[in-house]
């Protein structure tokens, strides 16, 4: 039911009891072939996973919400959890048989604890993309992906001895350094798509900074920005990065300061004038940030005109 609370799976022996699967060989990692998972009978809709999840997968009949967002699966898609997020699917059609295939590789953080990895994988912004910024693969990143959680699954299926963790860590930061470089990939691949999402972003700022937007509410937020783009923050910022070698931060400072310059060279307002209405509550935090982009005082600039 909507708007009820998510239903929230502490741990993966829950999961497994959830989806009709026996016991995990280990209680903090597990990897799923869905095609063993009983998908028959009654399971919670919303639900928010105590650990990170990474999907693999293919031939699904279902819609499923992530985040803000819905996404069809088509083949070879990848999406990433972490802890904490909100899942929901929704069935299209549930006379259809459902025909999902694919792979599920669920870390619980005790499993990363006192290793380089635990605070090295808040690094992958992709776990805070909306399921829409999927990761589409093709077969050759698909069997490459596979054979990653394949590895780690025969690791754990093997007797446990003071290597095993390490061996497994070794093949979780793998596949997360692979799906950096797909998805890497996928921004150059999109072309057009990326393009008009950054002719969106420039329409967008210049509109707002010649607006009163900019006097009523100050500098526009990244959070802002992406919500009006329908974009998640972390993906448009991973995109900006890619295509222009700038945040989505710098991108707003940078049209702030264009906005500036223009008022600086063309009009007669003070200094302190010209930062109120860029949305500056003191003109001092104008000024150090305008210096810091141009290497000028905005009275400096100004005199470059006379």
């Amino acid at each position: 039911m909507a708007g009820t609370e998510p239903y929230r799976i502490q741990t993966i022996s829950e999961l497994h009891r959830l989806i009709g699967l026996p016991g995990p060989e280990h209680p903090l990692i597990s990897v799923i072939n869905l095609e063993a998972v009983n998908r028959t009978g009654k399971r919670p809709g919303n639900r928010v996973f105590d650990f990170y999840a990474i999907a693999l997968k293919r031939h699904c009949n279902g819609i499923f919400k992530y985040g803000q967002q819905q996404y069809e699966f088509r083949d070879g898609i990848m999406y990433f959890m972490a802890p904490g997020q909100v899942f929901a699917p929704i069935i299209i059609d549930e006379k259809k048989e459902s025909k999902m295939s694919g792979w599920m590789l669920y870390i619980h953080p005790d499993f990363l604890w006192n290793t380089p990895l635990a605070k090295a994988i808040r690094k992958y912004e992709y776990f805070d993309y909306s399921v829409n910024e999927a990761l589409s693969l093709t077969e050759k990143e698909e069997a490459i992906i596979i054979g990653l959680m394949q590895n780690i699954q025969m690791e754990y299926h093997a007797n446990m001895d003071k290597f095993s963790q390490d061996i497994i860590i070794s093949q979780i930061e793998t596949l997360l350094n692979y799906s950096d470089r797909f998805y890497h990939r996928q921004f150059l691949t999109r072309k057009i798509e990326n393009h008009q999402i950054l002719d969106r972003l420039e329409d967008m700022l210049t509109n707002y900074f010649n607006s009163t937007d900019l006097l009523t509410r100050g500098l526009p937020s990244v959070q802002f920005i992406a919500e009006k783009l329908n974009i998640s923050p972390n993906y448009l910022g991973s995109l900006l990065k890619m295509l222009t070698g700038r945040n989505t931060q710098q991108h707003i400072q940078d049209k702030m300061i264009e906005k500036a310059k223009e008022k600086i060279s063309t009009t007669e307002l003070s200094v302190s004038e010209i930062s109120h209405e860029l949305g500056f509550d003191h003109p001092q935090s104008f000024s150090r940030l305008f210096k810091a982009k141009t290497g000028l005082s905005p009275l400096a600039f100004r005199q470059t005109f006379n």
